[in-house]
């Protein structure tokens, strides 16, 4: 008997039913019985339920003789089911990877209960997906299993079948049933909730709720509509069967008259001519099942007012002078926007007439987030060396606290921003200012840049669409030409600034001002930092830190980071560090996952962390300066290339182990090769090439050099003699040399881990600076496999 009987009934679902079996049978937890219903399907869904069913004997097909419709396709699914636990999926829908684990361990945790009620995202042919706006519903904490009167905002969740796993013994002793028709959710999903003894909560998304262009019943026109007043009869006739139920009267009532009237708001759903009618219907049931009881917000109580009298001319009208109103509105609001920018640029032109204030410096960084990155550190320098300079800091209005006492704080757009834009004669960014800025003779123009570029940038882009997205490289080499300065880490990156970037500005090539912390932290800082973040004291804290996919729209997280945690053990911790243009890696706290992409200084996480685990992110050339591991997973290399262009082959020199699956990644862990002799000698070539000026005082070197005026600002520190600040697992093996951390068990079936090759020293080296190249290649052959 399986675990789970997940029953999938398709009709007209061909272009989207093989992702669903399949992220069915991809599941992580495999003892299932997928139960795949063809309800008559004139396309070709039902040989696509043969061939899953020939390939893998988990699958059942039942084919039906006659389109029953979606609720009798379910039951049909239900009559042969013998799994302890039913699951529903429509099929253009999928299950999120790992989710019948995460619902089997759950279901475990809380004693079986008889219903269990977990999350979904919509998501969009964009590629974009929306969790459940009433997910906080989900919420694990507190006891479980519990009933419906504990939980009663559970009925808030959208009522349908698929966001839910029912105990079968139950839904049997129950006798739930889907009914024919539209809307056939309601009349099992409330009995479901009302009548379990036992229920409990999942706050995890387990299912992609796929929302279509065309061709969903919610979107069709059709009197089919009408049968949700059926549905509702069934809901209300199973809680007069049920004496102890009726306590849930009102708030099925409440429910009843928000669906009727979303049903009837909706303009693509009721055919021409029929919205009277369904009015009228729905002001009968209001009047048959009214149970006073259930507050109702201000804002649903015109709807509410709709249905019960039935006003159908005197809702409309309020509905247009509602509409009258809103356009109104934001006709007005547009036109005081426009007078405002038209007195703000007035006022801009009138601060470029009066005199530059050369002890004023403004500073930004990536388009107003925060205080942070190399203009952050190049702050605290001139205040630091240069007090007589006063700085300004840009930030939009959720990212002024991240900005430190000392500099003042500047909103975007305000008056204070043009004035500090037109009179400092410091501008300091590492991204653009706003492209109506003016650049002055007398001001200085910083551009700090945010990394040394391992994908194209700049002008490169011209051949790469899908990394450029309609990128104005006009505009762009306008912008150029209001710089400066421009600084580099090291040679590669000053080549190609000076070729992607094309312009008169001078390159500084100091190292970047944001590594400075890396040489002057302290093993104090480290342990400061690391308990700010919660990591045990004696954990690995493995930073993983993804880059942005210029191919896909979908910006997925590419490792499963629970399986991860679990493969590597509980010595581990992972703070996950999502991009910038991306949302959370995790969708739900997770123990031993920590979600730090919120927090301002991605420095202050290097530093928390034992070993850095990255993709293509430029984070890894300044993560080499710590001299701590770093491991690739570049499970996409080939993809990520071909979009968005790369000026060396990472595999063939990359700064550790290269993993091309995550498997391979789990192997690397446990292996130990993450922290073993060839990953410090592939560290060390890297360092030699990428990181030769990082010596904690790249930042002064820039000061002395652009505000203080002195043409020879001191020399890099050697490598050899840099002393970054240790890690913590490096600082526990200095002070009980005997303490080692176990590795994790090796991954059953692992492929060999594959490595780069490269000499830590190549020819020609001995003095210290690479050749002059854009990358030079290292000595030796290209690549090595590791085999145990």
């Amino acid at each position: 008997m399986p675990r789970f009987s997940v029953i999938v009934p398709a009709y007209k679902v061909q272009a989207y039913l093989h992702e669903c079996l399949e992220s069915v049978l991809s599941q992580s937890y495999a003892d299932l019985e997928l139960i795949a219903v063809d309800d008559r399907s004139p396309d070709a869904c039902g040989e696509i339920i043969d061939e899953f069913a020939a390939r893998d004997t988990r699958v059942r097909a039942v084919h039906l003789p006659e389109n029953v419709g979606l609720g009798q396709a379910r039951n049909a699914g239900l009559e042969r089911a013998t799994g302890d636990y039913l699951l529903f999926l429509d099929s253009d829908d999928t299950l999120t990877p790992d989710a019948l684990r995460a619902i089997a361990d759950r279901l475990k945790a809380t004693g079986e209960p008889d219903v269990l009620v977990y999350d979904y995202a919509s998501t969009y042919w964009t590629g974009e997906a929306v969790r459940n706006r009433f997910a906080e519903q989900l919420s694990e904490e507190g006891p479980a299993p519990f009933r419906l009167q504990d939980r009663p905002g559970l009925l808030r969740v959208l009522m349908v079948a698929w966001n839910k796993a029912y105990r079968r013994e139950f839904v049997e002793s129950t006798g739930l049933r889907f009914p024919p028709g539209y809307y056939e959710d309601a009349p099992w999903t409330y009995p479901a909730l009302m009548a379990a003894r036992t229920l409990a909560t999942l706050d995890r998304v387990c299912v992609h709720y796929r929302q279509r262009r065309r061709g969903s019943i919610l979107s069709t026109t059709s009197r089919e509509h009408f049968d949700v007043f059926e549905q509702y009869d069934r809901v209300f006739a199973f809680v007069e069967k049920r004496p102890e139920l009726a306590r849930w009267r009102p708030v099925l009532f409440r429910r009843m008259v928000d669906h009727l009237s979303t049903v009837f708001t909706k303009r693509d759903r009721l055919p021409r001519g029929s919205r009277a009618e369904f009015l009228r219907k729905a002001r009968a049931h209001y009047r048959r099942y009214r149970t006073p009881g259930a507050a109702v917000s201000l804002r649903c109580r015109l709807r509410h007012t709709l249905v019960h009298f039935g006003v159908h001319r005197t809702y409309r009208a309020l509905e247009a002078s509602m509409t009258l109103r809103r356009r109104t509105h934001k006709a007005v609001s547009k036109l005081a926007r426009a007078l405002r920018a038209a007195l703000l640029q007035a006022h801009y032109r009138i601060q470029l007439r009066l005199p530059l204030r050369a002890d004023r410096a403004v500073f930004a960084a990536y388009w107003g987030r925060g205080h942070g990155c190399n203009p952050g550190a190049l702050e605290a320098a001139f205040r630091a060396l240069a007090p007589q300079v006063r700085t300004a800091w840009i930030a939009r209005p959720e990212h002024q606290d991240a900005v430190p006492p000392g500099p003042r704080r500047v909103r975007p757009g305000t008056a204070a921003y043009w004035t500090a834009l037109a009179r400092s004669k410091y501008l300091v960014n590492n991204v653009n200012f706003d492209r109506r800025l003016v650049k002055r003779p007398g001001q200085v123009f910083v551009q700090t840049q945010h990394g040394t570029p391992l994908k194209h940038m700049g002008l490169d882009l011209q051949e790469r669409p899908a990394a450029a997205r309609g990128m104005d490289f006009d505009e762009l080499l306008r912008g150029v030409d209001k710089w400066d300065y421009v600084l580099s880490a090291n040679r590669h990156t000053t080549l190609t600034w000076e070729r992607v970037y094309p312009g008169g500005y001078e390159t500084l090539e100091y190292g970047y001002p944001r590594n400075d912390v890396f040489q002057r932290a302290t093993a104090q800082d480290v342990a400061r930092l690391r308990e700010s973040l919660g990591i045990p004291r004696d954990a690995i804290a493995v930073l993983y830190a993804p880059t942005h996919r210029d191919y896909s729209r979908a910006q997925r997280c590419p490792l499963d980071l629970e399986r991860v945690l679990r493969r590597l053990g509980p010595r581990f911790v992972i703070l996950a560090r999502a991009h910038y243009w991306q949302g959370p890696l995790v969708d739900r706290p997770v123990p031993g996952i920590i979600d730090v992409s919120g927090r301002p200084s991605v420095e202050d996480l290097c530093l928390a962390s034992d070993v850095l685990v990255t993709d293509y992110s430029s984070l890894m050339f300044d993560y080499a300066n710590l001299d701590r591991p770093i491991v690739v997973h570049a499970d996409d290399w080939e993809a990520y290339e071909a979009a968005r262009g790369t000026y060396f082959d990472l595999r063939s020199f990359p700064p550790g182990a290269v993993a091309r699956s995550e498997d391979e990644l789990i192997d690397i862990f446990a292996t130990g090769h993450w922290r073993g002799s060839r990953s410090a000698q592939l560290r060390a070539a890297f360092r030699e090439r990428f990181c030769p000026h990082d010596d904690g005082r790249a930042a002064e070197r820039v000061v002395r050099r652009v505000v203080l005026g002195e043409p020879e600002p001191p020399p890099a520190t050697p490598l050899a003699e840099r002393r970054p600040a240790p890690s913590a697992a490096a600082t526990a093996a200095a002070v009980s040399p005997s303490v080692s951390v176990p590795a994790p068990a090796p991954a059953p079936g692992a492929s060999p881990v594959e490595t780069a090759a490269g000499s830590a020293v190549g020819p020609g080296e001995s003095s210290g600076r690479p050749p002059l190249a854009v990358v030079p290649q290292p000595a030796g052959p290209r690549s090595v496999v590791d085999r145990r």
